[in-house]
């Protein structure tokens, strides 16, 4: 009987490797939920607090175990004092790398860093969102030649991550916009740092080296990148009438067009939408308009690929966002890394209810058996 050749599904395309009660998403149909909750109401309705809560606990809580989450997510406000010295040492270097060696560091100041329980993961990831936006606030500050803000538990955590960035009070509009974001990217399946995060879990790797891992592979280009490199692209493109040449001209070169496509789905990312208007009014009342238009220009120019599957990302409108902020380009990887937090949690807490190792087979496409050869006998 001939054996059955085996198939090969590079960058594992359509394998499913586990189940999970989290994330839905529906690549041709452009639809995405968290729990079985539609990301449109989510994102019109939500906050950040509740979605992590959702993620984390399964339910969308009540009016109490909501405030009593929040309580605990401002509670844990704190770095230890060898972190903010850490950052110091560091603060030449690029923002994910500050973030990742930090988070992985913080595993050296848990009292029970090898605790895999339920309660304990919780624990853990309840005190590390917090600290995530903290690290990459205080070290924007330290590298511009400021000094870190203190904590303000009076504060929402959108609110607070950008009170501690710029040290000013966020306006109301702002804090609406930045946190819709956050609830945007806060969960997406197995994406590349999900699934890294998740095949440390499986090595019974503790929480820390799980969550670093997926930090380290957000950092890729290819993964947590776009959001900047649209920001890069639009500033290329210059104005709106440039629009068209710039896209034939990438296209005539075989180059990608930055926030446009992605890996899951065929029609428009459901989470552009809501991005869009919020840049539309923000770059209006900023007083720069152009982003927009440069943006809508770029979308129209894209339009005779849109019927292949290539259609607008969450990415395409975020990194304005941030700009119009006046939030620097490096960082826009790191704000990702703050609302996927609570989806990293999720995704080690159900890696860790029936944890096995993940161990794929490659492929053998090398040399047929050959015989060894000393060293002396060779040509």
């Amino acid at each position: 009987m001939t054996a059955k050749k085996p198939q090969l599904h590079r960058g594992l395309k359509g394998v499913y490797f586990e189940r999970s009660a989290v994330s839905s998403i529906d690549g041709r149909a452009g639809d995405l939920r968290y729990r079985g909750y539609s990301i449109h109401e989510l994102a019109e309705n939500s906050s950040f607090e509740e979605t992590a809560y959702l993620l984390i606990f399964g339910e969308l809580p009540t009016s109490e175990q909501l405030n009593q989450f929040d309580s605990r997510l401002k509670a844990e406000r704190s770095l230890p004092a060898p972190i903010f010295d850490m950052i110091s040492v560091m603060q030449s270097a690029h923002p994910m790398e500050v973030l990742r060696t930090c988070v992985s560091a913080l595993g050296s100041f848990d009292a029970s860093p090898g605790d895999s329980s339920r309660e304990a993961i919780i624990e853990k990831g309840i005190r590390l969102t917090s600290q995530v936006p903290m690290i990459v606030a205080t070290h924007d500050r330290i590298r511009n030649g400021k000094d870190p803000i203190d904590p303000d538990e009076s504060m929402s955590h959108a609110a607070h991550f950008l009170y501690q960035l710029t040290g000013k009070q966020p306006g109301e509009e702002a804090i609406e916009l930045f946190d819709k974001d956050l609830v945007l990217h806060a969960e997406h399946g197995s994406n590349a740092s999900a699934f890294t995060a998740r095949v440390v879990t499986g090595t019974d790797a503790n929480f820390y080296a799980s969550v670093t891992a997926g930090i380290a592979a957000l950092s890729g280009p290819a993964h947590g990148g776009a959001a900047e490199n649209v920001m890069i692209m639009a500033q290329e493109v210059g104005k709106p009438e440039n629009a068209v040449e710039y896209v034939k001209e990438r296209r005539r070169n075989r180059l990608p067009i930055m926030g446009f496509g992605h890996r899951v789905y065929r029609a428009e990312d459901p989470r552009a939408r809501h991005m869009k208007e919020g840049v539309k009014q923000l770059s209006e009342q900023m007083g720069q308009p152009y982003w927009y238009e440069i943006l809508q220009a770029l979308v129209e120019a894209m339009k005779p690929w849109s019927r292949h599957g290539v259609n607008v990302n969450v990415d395409f409108y975020s990194g304005v966002v941030y700009h119009l902020h006046g939030i620097a380009v490096d960082l826009f990887v790191p704000i990702f890394a703050i609302g996927r937090t609570p989806g990293w949690i999720v995704q080690i807490l159900e890696q860790l209810e029936t944890n096995i190792l993940i161990r794929p087979l490659t492929l053998y496409n090398g040399s047929k058996p050959r015989k060894y050869i000393p060293i002396d006998e060779r040509d």
